[in-house]
């Protein structure tokens, strides 16, 4: 899989992405080597096994991580070495290896959707010979959505097997899915005309700097609606003491 540097959409992308030099390894954000340490393990999966792609294990973690109850790890893991869930036999992956850096940024996910904050999404520049035949590499809104429609399939991915997220308000779900769904062929969108004409009202992303900074503030306003978080509660206030008689005045 050919991949260029991860994609950034703005300055706040690699804000605070380094722990202090207490923090454990286990609790560190990847960097490029792990990713690509993730990637050579899901490389290894043999055939017929379909195991994720790094984008597409990104986006599939972030729907994971907002379905309005939690999912048990023993469910979701399995997804990631075959979409289809099967058990994956004895093989020269290093399973403990993968499932460890899985589940680091299953955490660093985790913080930043908890907290409403600025994520970099694991979303790559493609290569000139992996855009399809007919895209114009001038249309930067087309090469905007080949690049980051892997992560937008992960995300897809778990809302198949689990559709809580999706059984939610649909007027508050369609506005941040259809910054993610854009990036589908409308074929695969069936049964789904109010997102459809969600997305037909958007403006095509200008980049895909942009693009990958919808990504982000789709998944922290679909964080709002499965996962909100409680009102502040109101300053208490002094309870008023009763007015005070007048004393009458002595002549």
């Amino acid at each position: 899989m050919a991949r260029k540097h991860p994609t950034s959409a703005s300055p706040r992308a690699s804000a605070g992405r380094t722990l202090g030099p207490g923090a454990s390894a286990a609790s560190q954000p990847l960097d490029e080597g792990d990713i690509e340490a993730l990637q050579n393990e899901l490389d290894r999966v043999p055939a017929p096994f379909e195991p994720l792609d790094v984008s597409m294990v990104d986006g599939y973690l972030c729907g994971v991580l907002l379905q309005p109850q939690a999912v048990d790890a023993a469910q979701w893991l399995r997804h990631i070495t075959d979409a289809d869930g099967r058990p994956l036999p004895p093989c020269s992956v290093d399973v403990v290896r993968l499932r460890t850096l899985v589940f680091r940024r299953h955490a660093e996910l985790q913080a930043a959707i908890d907290h409403r904050q600025w994520f970099d999404p694991w979303v790559f520049e493609l290569a000139a010979d992996e855009m399809d035949a007919d895209t114009d590499v001038a249309d930067d809104a087309t090469a905007a959505s080949q690049a980051v429609y892997s992560w937008v399939a992960g995300f897809a991915t778990a809302q198949t097997f689990f559709p809580g997220l999706m059984g939610l308000d649909a007027a508050a779900l369609n506005e941040p899915l259809a910054l993610i769904y854009r990036h589908l062929d409308a074929e695969d969108l069936e049964d789904a005309d109010e997102l459809i004409d969600e997305i037909a009202t958007l403006e095509p992303p200008r980049d895909l700097a942009s693009a990958v900074e919808e990504l982000v503030r789709a998944t922290l306003l679909l964080a709002d609606v499965s996962q909100p978080k409680p009102a502040p509660a109101a300053a208490s206030r002094p309870t008023p003491r009763p007015p005070t008689k007048p004393v009458p005045r002595r002549r």
